[in-house]
């Protein structure tokens, strides 16, 4: 992998796995239509590599919360920081499930099943539109909320679902407010990235070799530093009320990936 094509595919992961368009389904969409050049050399190393970075993108912009959330926890006490801290994990419950039992399965969505991600790109398109319509209010996220978001964060494994998409559009939906439902969004899913960093990081398939520290570091940078920037901007949309643009782009890309599944039987 030379370092324009770590360049290109970090800052693809790091603007999608933020903005509601799903990452997963356009890395199926780039196998389809390019190959598996780009992708086939994309190691789990570099992989595991892009995730920490928007993971860390994701503690940077949240710093202060993640603080305060860590300062409550450390006081023993049955605070606001407890409870939502109970909060997120209540959230992680469906996703770890489908990881832990269910994976073969997951996986057998992927591998160029293209039609398939253009179907979930439709599914993600009418999520956000709902979304968007949806009469903003100061709600917080209850813990069974927390537990309705997490479902649709588990059923954003499949390819073509947007993760953020679906877990805000969620939230919105069930009434909480813009800015809670975008910071829970992007606060729940931490614990779940570092711990998948974690577990690959244990498989034999990771290795660093001097050779590949230049391409690493210029797709974590690209990840990281697109991470920022699209968190960012992905929060003051939510406020503003401007999925539906999402909802108009995911749902042209999903109707092209089906024609092009088509035409390509």
């Amino acid at each position: 992998m030379s370092l324009l094509e770590a360049i290109i595919l970090g800052i693809i992961q790091g603007l999608t796995e933020f903005l509601p368009v799903s990452s997963s389904g356009h890395l199926e969409l780039g196998k389809a239509i390019f190959g598996d050049h780009l992708v086939a050399h994309d190691s789990l190393t570099f992989t595991v590599i892009l995730h920490f970075a928007t993971a860390l993108s994701t503690i940077v912009i949240f710093r202060k919360e993640i603080a305060d959330i860590f300062k409550g926890l450390f006081q023993f006490k049955w605070n606001e920081e407890t409870k939502f801290s109970l909060k997120i994990i209540i959230s992680m419950i469906p996703a770890v499930i489908i990881g832990l039992f269910y994976e073969e399965k997951l996986e057998s969505f992927f591998g160029g099943r293209i039609m398939f991600v253009g179907f979930m790109l439709l599914v993600t398109a009418v999520l956000l539109y709902l979304a968007d319509k949806a009469k903003n209010t100061n709600k917080s996220v209850s813990y069974k909320s927390a537990l309705i978001i997490g479902i649709s964060q588990a059923i954003a494994m499949l390819p073509g679902i947007s993760r953020s998409g679906a877990t805000i559009s969620t939230s919105v939906l069930l009434g909480i407010d813009r800015t809670k439902s975008a910071r829970f969004s992007f606060l729940m899913v931490i614990p779940l990235i570092l711990g998948k960093v974690a577990k690959d990081m244990m498989s034999d398939s990771i290795s660093l070799e001097s050779n590949q520290l230049g391409v690493l570091s210029a797709g974590f940078l690209a990840a990281f530093i697109s991470g920022l920037f699209a968190c960012t901007w992905m929060i003051s949309l939510v406020k503003k009320s401007k999925l539906s643009y999402f909802a108009i782009y995911c749902l042209v890309v999903g109707f092209i990936s089906i024609i092009y599944a088509l035409m390509n039987k």
